[in-house]
């Protein structure tokens, strides 16, 4: 084994929970953490959230609501999550939902920050209206 490898858990439990409003894991290192789906869809590893480059990412309203419909395993190193709102493009590997996990306060935050900034909302969907007439 590689002492200078670095540790990432791995996961023993995978649940959705709450009629799809939360996913709950277990990891081998006796941690556990409980993600809402809202938090997952907003922070999906796909590119139409991340972006294809360093600041595209994307900042979602209206997913307060969202549900997880499925739950695919991609392979030995990911899970696939299919939501209600029709999105299931992005590929969740053990490293980043164990980030996720165990930074959920911090990530959530910023998460609230940033649609505080555009003045966007949980609850509603973007909508711009269109111009006046003359």
């Amino acid at each position: 084994m590689n002492e200078n490898r670095e540790y990432d858990p791995w996961p023993l439990e995978i649940n959705v929970c709450e009629n799809g409003k939360d996913l709950e894991l277990s990891f081998d290192n006796n941690e556990k953490f409980s993600i809402s789906a809202e938090l997952l869809r907003v922070e999906s590893p796909s590119a139409e959230v991340q972006g294809h480059g360093p600041n595209e990412k994307k900042i979602l309203p209206g997913k307060q609501a969202v549900v997880i419909l499925a739950v695919e395993q991609v392979g030995n190193y990911a899970v696939k999550l299919r939501f209600d709102d029709g999105h299931d493009t992005g590929i969740y590997s053990w490293k980043y939902l164990y980030h996720l996990g165990s930074q959920k306060e911090t990530v959530w935050s910023k998460y609230l920050e940033q649609l505080s900034l555009k003045g966007l909302s949980r609850t509603c969907l973007l909508y711009t209206s269109p111009s006046p007439r003359d």
